[in-house]
């Protein structure tokens, strides 16, 4: 019986990563759009707008790691089952997306009572301050309510851009966002919820994004679809996933132990102006992440698909093009940021100081953002056919080996220990840079030659 994503094997590879990373790069895009929205409306509060944000900065290392865990499970899930299909196995590909989904269901069940209980001392660990833990619990108690939203929204999207659907699954970040935008000034403004409104606006924008996923997954137009006979977790079929999940969850999980080292070490160093900065900085280096996700999120069905049909020639090419495309845009937006510093970082506030502040350090922090593409390309690649050790190894490299290490060492050596700080990023990119390509060279090589003994 010929399936509806076959196309993945014959199509043309320009226009098919075209077609699929488009609607992807675009998803990111709003998605980012969809994130910084209530920093922006927050930022704008009268009078309490800059302690509201970066009160939200200090809140933001635990909602990343809310997202993190479910990456643990459809980054690592979703490749498999394209894999799986590639092989022809669509029963086997439909068990991983079963287990998936109760998997998800499992961790919110866990994540939302820890959040709710302990949450305002997570946030005093994470470095709020008496000024700004009220604005960060605020919005965090809220949240969590909407945590089961967010774990299935996140988590099962993955699998209708493996199948093929990128339009679908754009689709389920336009719903999200423009109910959000369209929420937040309701909530934060005319009902005078502030912080609470804001976060309000995004559960229920993520609720309406989760039902639109299911309903997706369980009907007629998917390929794979949810069934209730799969959802009885088989560990020798989800743990495999989980392992190749690992890797997103690292990177993103360790934003949180980032934010924690960064957050503690600029309000040592600068105060809450230094935290508030980093707090907009993050935002726009997620410019140079997100749409790049959106690549990759592209061309990972193709990759995964044709290395489960041992197509040597199409893996190797989607790679090389991706790389390209990457590379591109990380430089596009190195230039941007800078060039234009201060227009990047007036987006978010309007105050004087913390505008100045910003425009400064964010040409240190995003020095080395322009060679970014290519750490993204290749790791996820490795991920895209399978290589879980490989790919966990590079995501806990750059953050965990050489990122949070640099934030406490490099203001040893340095007058200016702000500088010292935010110049930590840049030096840990150039190094994982070039670990990376070194190990992508020989790895994927390595791994092509198995195809052909497959």
């Amino acid at each position: 019986m010929k399936r509806d994503n076959e196309f993945l094997a014959t199509a043309p590879l320009g226009k098919l990563l075209f077609q699929l990373a488009l609607p992807a790069v675009t998803a990111q895009i709003v998605n980012m759009l969809y994130n910084m929205v209530d920093r922006i409306y927050i930022g704008h509060i009268p009078e309490v707008g800059a302690l509201a944000l970066t009160g939200l900065g200090i809140c933001m290392p635990i909602l990343q790691l809310v997202s993190a865990f479910a990456a643990l499970v459809s980054m690592g899930a979703a490749p498999r089952a394209s894999i799986r299909m590639g092989e022809g196995d669509y029963e086997g590909a439909e068990r991983i997306l079963g287990n998936s989904f109760m998997l998800l269901l499992c961790l919110a069940a866990v994540i939302t009572p820890i959040l709710l209980f302990f949450g305002e001392d997570m946030l005093l660990a994470f470095g709020a301050t008496e000024n700004t833990v009220g604005y960060a619990f605020d919005y965090l108690w809220v949240y969590a309510l909407g945590t089961v939203s967010v774990q299935l929204t996140l988590g099962l999207n993955a699998f209708i851009t493996a199948q093929g659907f990128a339009k679908i699954s754009m689709l389920t970040v336009l719903i999200g966002a423009i109910a959000n935008i369209a929420l937040d000034p309701l909530f934060i403004f005319a009902f005078h919820m502030g912080v609470k409104g804001a976060a309000l606006a995004t559960i229920l924008s993520q609720t309406l994004s989760a039902i639109w996923v299911v309903s997706f997954l369980r009907s007629k137009k998917a390929v794979l679809r949810i069934k209730a006979k799969n959802m009885r977790l088989d560990a020798k079929l989800i743990l495999p996933c989980v392992a190749l999940g690992l890797s997103p969850f690292v990177m993103q999980s360790t934003e949180s132990l980032l934010s924690v080292a960064f957050n503690t070490s600029l309000r040592t160093y600068g105060g809450d102006i230094a935290v508030g900065a980093m707090t907009i900085l993050h935002t726009v280096s997620q410019l140079s992440l997100l749409p790049l996700q959106g690549l990759t999120q592209g061309a990972q069905p193709i990759a995964s698909f044709n290395f489960g049909a041992k197509n040597k020639e199409r893996v190797q090419g989607v790679f090389k093009l991706l790389l390209r495309c990457c590379i591109i845009y990380s430089m596009t937006l190195w230039a941007a940021a800078m060039l234009f510093p201060r227009t990047l970082a007036g987006v978010f506030t309007a105050d004087a100081a913390l505008l100045d502040y910003t425009a400064w350090a964010m040409r240190i922090f995003m020095a080395a953002s322009g060679i970014f593409g290519i750490q993204i390309a290749c790791q996820q690649t490795f991920i895209a056919i399978g290589n879980a050790k490989t790919s966990l190894f590079l995501a806990a490299l750059r953050k965990l080996i050489l990122l949070i290490p640099l934030i406490y060492i490099l203001p040893l050596f340095f007058g200016d220990k702000v500088m010292a700080v935010y110049l930590a990023e840049p030096a840990a990119d150039f190094i994982a840079v070039s670990v990376t390509s070194f190990m992508f060279a020989r790895q994927f090589k390595k791994a092509m030659a198995g195809l052909e003994q497959r």
